[in-house]
């Protein structure tokens, strides 16, 4: 970007002229970008204008200046600063590593990316002494790189969540969707009755607006009755190092979709319901380019292990969690008990018909006995 040639004088300040507070710049956590915002009717109150104002220590940039805003009230001097470690205006970037707390706990090695810098003032004064006020604008945006994402969406076949952290947002969105074919371009609609067994159902963990410094990475994967991951039963699809056999990979760490598929099953928990619901679960991770494939080996990825104090190229975790699926229950085993059943009932009935007559005959046969032994004693 380029500064206008016109600059700010102190008559365009009016009642905004005053000295600089530490208030005075504003920071857009963007997922491409880094957006500063400097109040600069302060600095031209100190003896600044615009074009003295420098990023970083990086003067012969134009890319690196700042443009002041007339357009809004007080005006001022904005920055825009690509979220990439090739052009991003002298920001320094510092990933740390701490161990998993919480739902997390599980795992050692959650990371969040910094961002950082500084706005200095550049004194043009000649000699000795000068009798301006240094100014200097800090500037940190946190990224959490990983994401337990548990937004469930009970009427449509994605989720979404917007990820925040409190520095600023990685304002990309990540979405969990399904679809019913391998090229991952129909949507999955599930009947109201439920999916037959064993139908094939593909997932997708989808990051959008996201810098390209970045790709997603699953950590695990796993399906619960509950649409709160940690409250009822569950069952892992895969977690690091493991999957279930079940379970096929076709692409993870290497783009901004990872992609997973597994057949639909059902939770023997409920099998007395005539279908079986559940949600599904991915603790999804951020990861750098250049460091994916070494958070993908077994030994990258201890649990509970010791952790570096920092190490590049990877975040914090956040979990996405499905809308409801539901399978049907089957049915045959239960047709052929009741038709055993059926078929006892029947066996029952005519026993108890067979002893009945048998008994009656039996009376019948007394009866002439004994008519006749009366008759011969006579």
């Amino acid at each position: 970007m380029v500064a206008k040639s016109s600059q700010l004088q102190l008559s365009d300040c009016g009642l905004n002229l005053r000295r600089p507070a530490y208030t005075d710049i504003s920071v857009t956590c963007g997922t491409k970008s880094i957006g500063l915002a400097i109040l600069i009717c302060p600095a031209i109150y100190t003896g600044y204008n615009e074009s003295l104002l420098i990023l970083n220590n990086i003067m012969n940039d134009p890319a690196c200046k700042g443009t002041v805003d007339r357009n809004v009230t007080p005006p001022v001097l904005r920055f825009e600063l690509p979220l990439n470690t090739t052009n991003s205006c002298g920001s320094l970037f510092r990933t740390t590593s701490a161990p998993g707390t919480g739902i997390f706990s599980d795992f050692s090695n959650i990371q969040t990316v910094n961002i950082s810098g500084v706005v200095r003032s550049y004194d043009p004064t000649t000699g000795t002494v000068t009798y301006n006020t240094e100014l200097k604008y800090f500037y940190s945006c946190a990224y959490p790189l990983e994401y337990l994402i548990n937004n469930t969406l009970i009427d449509v076949s994605a989720s979404s969540i917007a990820v925040k952290d409190n520095n600023g947002s990685f304002i990309s969105t990540l979405r969990l969707e399904l679809f019913s074919d391998v090229n991952y371009t129909t949507p999955m609609v599930i009947p109201k009755l439920g999916l037959e067994l064993r139908t094939k159902v593909y997932a997708q963990v989808k990051a959008t607006n996201l810098t390209t410094q970045y790709n997603v990475l699953l950590d695990r994967c796993y399906a619960s009755i509950s649409p709160l991951p940690t409250n009822s039963t569950f069952f892992n699809l895969f977690v690091p190092c493991n999957k279930e056999q079940m379970t096929t990979m076709h692409e993870n760490g290497n783009s901004h979709n990872a992609r997973f598929s597994f057949p639909a099953f059902r939770f023997i928990e409920q099998q007395n319901e005539t279908v079986s619901t559940y949600f599904l679960h991915c603790i999804t991770r951020l990861c750098e380019k250049s460091s994916c494939s070494s958070f993908m080996q077994c030994n990258s990825r201890r649990r509970r292990g010791v952790v570096p104090a920092t190490e590049d190229g990877v975040t914090e975790y956040k979990t996405l969690t499905s809308p409801p699926i539901t399978t049907k229950a089957e049915s045959i085993v239960a047709s052929k008990e009741q038709l055993m059943g059926s078929n006892n009932s029947n066996s029952t009935s005519g026993l108890a018909v067979t002893v009945g007559f048998l008994a009656f005959a039996c009376i019948i046969a007394i009866v002439i006995a004994a008519v006749f032994y009366k008759r011969l004693n006579h």
